[in-house]
């Protein structure tokens, strides 16, 4: 059945085919093929636009036209096919941007280790992306994690950030004053519906702008109500741990 709603339209002229949009689809229904950005089928969009902030070209706008409704059942039936055929979602292998596709790290081995120029450390990070835009809900490496929700100045201002805060979690960054908070809330009341999480951590600058990761959580927390310990940490300009407080 047809009805007149919103729906988004991909403008093929515009469009790269850089990929950003699609893990920024929660619902799977924008993928890359032949090069462009197609919509997959009327029935997975939920016209709501939470792809638009990533295309960094303007393709992709949100009009009004007669379309299949949205069909949530349809949603689950197609994610769940596309996360039976590969380990990360299908739509992200091949033509995407590199800079989306999902990746998990496997921690190094001690023999690795040993045989390691004594210069180089390991890395704490476990997964690609660690952008909070660019990190799909159905990224497999959220399942039943210990999440770190970091600005991004904090990496650079406090020196033990991948010892004190990285090493054993999964990373989600973003900077609220220039991206799109509303994207952020939408993505996050996505993850708790959808994800157990273990503990969330949120990591933030002293400054005032970054106060507003604080309120994107809250506000994806008051609609979800995740079952999970949460506590929310401050960095001062010169790195130093100011604040530290539990949910």
């Amino acid at each position: 059945m047809k009805l007149l709603r919103k729906i988004i339209k991909i403008d093929e002229e515009l469009c790269d085919g850089c990929g950003l949009c699609v893990p920024d689809c929660a619902e799977g229904s924008l993928q890359i093929v032949e090069g462009k950005a197609r919509l997959v089928a009327d029935k997975l969009c939920d016209g709501l636009g939470a792809c638009l902030g990533s295309c960094p070209t303007g393709a992709l706008t949100i009009v009004e036209r007669e379309a299949e409704e949205f069909n949530e059942a349809a949603v689950h039936e197609f994610l769940a096919g596309q996360k039976s055929k590969a380990p990360a979602p299908a739509h992200l292998h091949g033509s995407g941007c590199p800079s989306a596709r999902l990746q998990t790290f496997q921690a190094s081995s001690p023999c690795e280790v040993a045989n390691r120029p004594a210069a180089q450390s390991d890395s704490a990070l476990s997964h690609w992306p660690v952008q909070i835009r660019l990190i799909p809900p159905t990224a497999p490496f959220l399942d039943n994690c210990d999440l770190l929700v970091a600005a991004d100045c904090t990496a650079v201002a406090h020196a033990g950030f991948q010892k004190d805060f990285l090493a054993g979690r999964v990373v989600m960054m973003g900077c609220p004053k220039f991206d799109d908070q509303q994207l952020y809330v939408d993505r996050f009341i996505e993850i708790f519906r959808t994800r157990k999480l273990r503990s969330l951590t949120i990591l933030i600058m002293e400054v005032p702008c970054c106060h507003s990761m604080l309120q994107i959580i809250r506000s994806a927390w008051n609609q979800t109500k995740p079952d999970c310990p949460i506590r929310h940490v401050v960095v001062s300009t010169r790195g130093e741990i100011k604040e530290e407080t539990a949910w």
